[in-house]
């Protein structure tokens, strides 16, 4: 059941949770000899953080992304399924 209008909202949740899931079953391929290459990435992002001091509040900011190749994959099969709905 395809709809005209899809909403952008649902196809963020759709991307992020391919990524997280995609993700984490990169990590967890590390440890089998044969899917090494899925846990194969790149990160990016801030890697010491960024403190704002303001004498009575500091507050710190730090954002990091890793990206694997299963995350990849997540990615790609979470807007295929998007595109089913």
């Amino acid at each position: 059941m395809a709809t005209k209008e899809k909403n952008f909202w649902i196809l963020l949740i759709f991307l992020l949770s391919g990524l997280v899931i995609g993700g984490l079953l990169g990590e967890l391929a590390n440890r089998v000899s044969g899917l090494w290459w899925l846990s194969y990435g790149q990160e990016f992002g801030l890697s010491s953080p960024v403190s704002l001091d303001l004498s009575i509040l500091r507050i710190s900011f730090s954002f990091m992304i890793r990206i694997n190749i299963a995350s990849i994959i997540g990615m790609i099969i979470a807007i295929i399924w998007y595109r089913k709905i």
